[in-house]
């Protein structure tokens, strides 16, 4: 009985001499990666992700830098910066990664602990950013193509506009579209304000049908664009994008995006952008999107679930396909289409397809 007794007793002590041996070798093991941001092997990554890595416990900070870690495109290294702090650092490339290309992430021997011991290996993982290779495909508008603006309950125009192209309403009636100072015609209407014509659904054949022709590929269209999957750039500038160089490809916000200040818009003739916006889109006043390299206005796709508003004397470029409306305030101007399934409001306008 005696033996059973002082058995348990050993165990306990046994255990507690094993948990002490283990915290020491803790305190004194050399330091691990223990997370990283994308993961090993990760496919689909955005081509704004910043490399995340976390350490088992704090290191030294000088020994955190571009030297201790890269990053690689097959034997290219990728420039950029790390800072670190607590136990994660964070590098960030400044150069944009590319579409559909696997990179590698190396932490070497090199980083160190507050007690200078070094990573007992280098820490390596790779993953995969998104997109495609290729150029992305145009949104097709269908005959939502053959109209300057398309709205589904309202065109209200405050002041004096000059509007370049076709105007279509649809299933609103004519009465609907306000302040263009509209002269009838058979299956249309004319303005002094619009070098184009103007539609509505109460017209005469064939326009209610071919309204409705063009409304649909209008749902169609945005519905394209709000579908593409696999983005290439997620959250960029957490949804400010005022200064920004944008470069093709397709963008994705989940929340709110605005203008504060003059973008531009960088690619060939033959590029392709596609904005996906969860939220409303906001260009401040007096600002402007610029296009360079050839880019071209019919080529930029604006999705947006909520309201489009350019701001007072702002300048634009690209095709809006909104959810919600479209509202340009006084003096704005618009190279694109404005193509809504609420109302387009104008106040002093210059649109150009």
């Amino acid at each position: 009985m005696t033996v059973f007794k002082i058995l348990p007793v050993l165990l306990l002590v046994m255990a507690l001499g094993c948990k002490k041996n283990d915290n020491a070798n803790n305190a004194t093991g050399n330091p691990r990666v223990t997370s990283t941001n994308p993961t090993n092997n990760l496919t689909g990554v955005t081509r704004n992700q910043e490399i995340e890595f976390t350490f088992s416990e704090a290191m030294d900070s000088s020994s955190i830098n571009d030297s201790t870690f890269t990053l690689m495109q097959g034997s290219t290294n990728v420039p950029g910066a790390v800072t670190y702090s607590g136990d994660t650092a964070i590098f960030k490339p400044s150069v944009i990664l590319t579409a559909a290309t696997t990179y590698t992430a190396t932490i070497t021997t090199g980083a160190k602990n507050l007690a200078g011991m070094g990573l007992a290996s280098n820490s390596v993982w790779s993953f995969t950013t998104g997109g495609s290779a290729s150029v992305l495909a145009v949104v097709d508008l269908g005959t939502a193509e053959n109209y300057v603006i398309v709205a589904k309950t309202a065109i209200n125009n405050i002041s004096t506009s000059a509007i370049t192209g076709n105007l279509g309403l649809s299933p609103a009636a004519t009465s609907y579209i306000t302040g263009l100072s509209l002269t009838n015609a058979t299956g249309y209407a004319t303005s002094a304000q619009v070098t184009g014509n103007i539609y509505a659904a109460d017209m005469a054949a064939p326009t209610p049908i071919n309204l409705t022709s063009a409304v649909n590929d209008m749902v169609t269209a945005y519905n394209d664009a709000a579908g593409r999957p696999s983005p290439d750039f997620s959250e960029l500038g957490t949804g400010n994008i005022g200064g920004k160089t944008l470069v093709p490809g397709l963008y994705k916000w989940t929340s709110n995006v605005t203008i504060p200040t003059t973008v531009t818009i960088a690619g060939g003739p033959n590029d392709v952008w596609i904005f996906q916006i969860s939220g409303n889109l906001t260009m401040s006043s007096a600002t402007s999107i610029i296009l360079s390299g050839g880019a071209q206005a019919s080529n930029i796709f604006w999705q947006v679930a909520g309201q489009a508003t350019l701001g007072t004397t702002s300048e634009f470029d690209g095709i809006i396909l909104s959810m919600t409306g479209i509202t340009l305030q006084t003096g704005a101007s618009m190279n694109g289409r404005a193509l809504a399934q609420t109302a387009v409001i104008l106040d002093a306008n210059t649109i150009t397809p």
